[in-house]
Formats: structure tokens, C-alpha cells, sequence
């Protein structure tokens, strides 16, 4: 189940974020000023093969893959990039979400899921 970050860092210049995480996902959720949704990142199969789908008002939707930047041949480890990356089974995705954000606040959950399930590649 997600539970939310204490102490998330906020970057100046940025929308205030909000972060919810539990062993698969990672929900990083964006407001405006005026504390409506601006936006979301949802990380998830983190473990194995780590994606992201991403909703903005300024960009619509992204669905990306995760380069973690693990080094090859005794190189160090970059930052983790998003890169591109190939469909999202919003069917299967979307279910193991409606699961794990029971917890969360339902202003967030149901935003987060109507995007989710009306995402259209």
C-alpha cells in the first residue's frame, strides 16, 4: 500500500510534490498555487524493469523507461534518465494501483486513477 514520504524535499521554482511509495510504485503528485493537481509521475515494476508514466497540464502524458545508470565494465553509476520506452498496460497497471493507493487521499487517488485508465498510447 502507498504510504506517503515525510519531509519531501520541495525545489524552489518547482510545483509543490507530494510522494507516495510502496515496494512496485513510486507517486510523485505536483499541485499549483492554488493546490489543485498540476501533475504526477507514477514510477513503477521498480525492481525489474522500472517505467514511469507521466501527466502534466503543461505536457499531457509520457511513458517513459528507466535508465537506472548503472555503469558497464567498472564505470561508475550516472543518474538514473528517463528514456523511451514501450506500451503501458494500463488494464494491469491500472489494478495493481486501484490495490496499492487505498490509503491515499481520495482527491489524489481517483485524479491519479481517471488518468491512468485514460491514457491512450
Amino acid at each position: 500500500m502507498l504510504k506517503e514520504a515525510k519531509n519531501v524535499r520541495q525545489i524552489e521554482g518547482e510545483p509543490r510534490r507530494r510522494w507516495f511509495a510502496d515496494q512496485y510504485f513510486d507517486l510523485i503528485v505536483w499541485f499549483d498555487k492554488d493546490d489543485s493537481i498540476w501533475g504526477f509521475q507514477l514510477c513503477y515494476d521498480r525492481e525489474y524493469k522500472p517505467r514511469a508514466l507521466t501527466w502534466t497540464k503543461k505536457d499531457g502524458y509520457k511513458h517513459t523507461g528507466i535508465d537506472d545508470g548503472e555503469g558497464e565494465g567498472g564505470m561508475y553509476k550516472g543518474s538514473p534518465v528517463l528514456v523511451a520506452d514501450g506500451l503501458f498496460d494500463r488494464g494491469a497497471i491500472g489494478k495493481k494501483l486501484a490495490a496499492a493507493a487505498a490509503g491515499l487521499p481520495p482527491r489524489i487517488s481517483g485524479f491519479v486513477m481517471e488518468k491512468v485508465s485514460a491514457f491512450k498510447l
